[in-house]
């Protein structure tokens, strides 16, 4: 595999439940770190949500590697944010032998 051009600046955000007063929970993100990663699209579709049509794309962010358990390393579940774009990140996957890059398989949600 060629290097990664890691060009596109994201910050890894990671969600926390609180309780919300009501005896509920509410969720909040925070930032967990910055990352430089490569972007590639994927396929998109389009589906139908509460408030009408979305469309969910794919997309292929490559990372250089942290090891098992850094709070740096990306998780399912987590997500990026590179300004108001949100890629919620549903895998990640070591990247051959070596692991020096994580492939994380994320998904953008947008009104269609």
């Amino acid at each position: 595999m060629t290097a990664p051009r890691l060009n596109r600046k994201l910050v890894l955000e990671r969600k926390t439940e609180l309780p919300d007063g009501a005896g509920g929970r509410s969720e909040a993100w925070h930032a967990v770190g910055t990352l430089w990663g490569e972007m590639t699209p994927r396929a998109g579709r389009e589906v139908q949500g509460e408030g009408g049509a979305l469309t969910r794309s794919g997309i292929r962010i490559i990372v250089r590697a942290a090891p098992n358990g850094s709070p740096g390393r990306p998780r399912v579940r987590d997500r990026f944010a590179s300004g108001t774009r949100r890629f919620d990140i549903l895998a990640v996957q070591e990247d051959g032998p070596a692991a020096r890059y994580l492939i994380c398989t994320a998904e953008e949600r947008a009104s269609a």
